[in-house]
C-alpha cells in the first residue's frame, strides 16, 4: 500500500526469469524483409547474455548457416547451431520413417535440400525416379510443376502402399517487406486437394520442432517468443512450454482478444524489452472484474465492459484478453468494445 491509501499495481516476475532456454521465432519477431525491427536484436543479445538462445524458424527456403549469416548483418550474436529449422525437424521425421540413403523427392530449396544432404539422402526432383517419400517445404521458386510432381509421386497405386509425406510446415502466409504473401501451407493443400491426404508436418505448431530444439540444448525449461497464435502460441501449448507474444509482427489485438484456448499466451507485450520487465499480475475480483494494472474489464453475460481504461493500453488489452478468455464464450457470440482492440502498436 502507497502513500494516501494508492494501491500499486501488483506485479508478478519478468518473463525471463526463471528459464534456462529463450527459442524466438524470425519472422515478426527479430524482422520484417531483411530489416531488423527496432529494438528487436538489442534485447535478443541481452536475453543471449543472460540464458541460452536460440531461433526456431518454419521458413524452410534457408539453411540454418544463411539464417545465422543474416541474423549476424543485423547485429545479432547467433551460430548456425543456435538455428532450429522445420528442414531439420523434418528430415529428422523422415529419418524415423524411411531406411537410411533412401531416394526423397524435393519440393523447396536450399534449406530441405543441405539437411537431406546431411543425413545421407538421394534426392531427385521427379516422380518418374520412383522416390520412398516426398518432403515438402516453401522456396520462392516453388512453382505448379514443383507441385505436380509431388502430386504424381504420391498418387494411389495398385498393391503400393502410400509412400510417406512430410511437409515442413503449416503457415497459411509469410510476412514480407510488402505484405503477407502465400506460405507453404498453401503449397501443401494445392497437392493435398490433387492427391486427398495430408502429410505430416514437422515445424509450428506441431511439437518435432521443438523436440528438436529440447534435445539440441538440453532442456524443456524454455520461453517461446512468437508473433503469430496459430504457430508459435500453438506449438508453445502443444510442446508444453509458456510462450510470449510480441505486437511487432503479424496478428495484433483483435486476434488476440479472439484467441481459441490452443492459441493464447502467458505474456502479451509490445516489445522485447518488456520480458526484462516484472509483468502484471492479472486479478479477478469477486465481482468478475479483472484487473491488470489499473485497467478493469469485467463480462456481463455475452457483453465485454471496460470498467476502467486504465493509463496503460495494452494493460487494458491484457485485462480484455483475461476475461473474455475466462468467460469460455465463443467470440463471435460476445459484443466486444473497439477500444479493448485498438491497435495502438502498429
Amino acid at each position: 500500500m502507497s502513500l494516501f491509501g494508492r494501491r500499486v499495481a501488483a506485479t508478478g516476475p519478468a518473463p525471463i526469469e526463471g528459464r534456462e532456454l529463450l527459442l524466438a521465432d524470425l519472422d515478426g519477431v527479430v524482422y520484417r524483409g531483411e530489416g531488423a525491427i527496432p529494438g528487436a536484436v538489442e534485447a535478443l543479445n541481452r536475453g543471449a547474455a543472460q540464458v541460452p538462445l536460440g531461433y526456431i524458424t518454419n521458413n524452410a527456403a534457408r539453411t540454418d548457416e544463411a539464417v545465422a549469416e543474416h541474423l549476424q548483418r543485423l547485429g545479432l550474436n547467433a551460430e548456425a547451431r543456435e538455428i532450429v529449422t522445420s528442414p531439420q525437424a523434418a528430415v529428422a521425421l523422415l529419418q524415423r520413417t524411411v531406411a537410411p540413403g533412401s531416394r526423397v523427392l524435393v519440393v523447396g530449396g536450399e534449406g530441405i535440400e543441405r539437411e537431406l544432404e546431411r543425413a545421407g539422402f538421394e534426392m531427385t526432383r521427379s516422380a518418374d525416379d520412383r522416390p520412398d517419400a516426398v518432403i515438402q517445404g516453401f522456396a520462392p521458386h516453388v512453382g505448379w510443376e514443383h507441385l505436380a510432381e509431388a502430386a504424381f509421386a504420391l498418387a494411389e497405386e495398385p498393391g503400393r502402399e502410400p509412400i510417406p509425406w512430410i511437409a515442413t510446415n503449416t503457415d497459411w502466409t509469410i510476412p514480407v517487406a510488402r505484405g503477407l504473401a502465400p506460405g507453404n501451407g498453401t503449397l501443401v493443400s494445392a497437392v493435398h486437394t490433387a492427391v486427398q491426404r495430408l502429410p505430416v508436418f514437422a515445424g509450428k505448431p506441431e511439437t518435432p520442432i521443438f523436440e528438436t530444439a529440447f534435445e539440441r540444448f538440453g532442456t524443456r525449461n524454455a520461453l517461446m517468443i512468437g508473433d503469430r497464435l496459430d504457430t508459435d502460441m500453438a506449438g508453445a501449448q502443444a510442446a508444453g512450454i509458456p510462450s510470449l507474444h510480441v505486437l511487432t509482427g503479424v496478428d495484433r489485438p483483435k486476434q488476440l482478444v479472439a484467441a481459441t484456448q490452443n492459441m493464447r499466451p502467458d505474456f502479451i507485450v509490445a516489445s522485447l524489452d518488456e520480458m526484462f520487465e516484472p509483468y502484471p499480475e492479472t486479478r479477478t475480483l469477486k465481482d468478475g472484474t479483472v484487473v491488470v494494472g489499473d485497467a478493469k474489464v469485467r463480462m456481463s453475460a455475452h457483453v465485454a465492459e471496460v470498467v476502467s481504461e486504465g493509463t496503460d493500453p495494452l494493460n487494458l488489452l491484457r485485462a480484455g484478453c483475461a476475461a473474455i478468455w475466462a468467460s469460455g464464450l465463443a467470440i463471435y457470440g460476445l459484443k466486444v468494445p473497439e477500444i479493448l482492440y485498438a491497435d495502438h502498436w502498429r
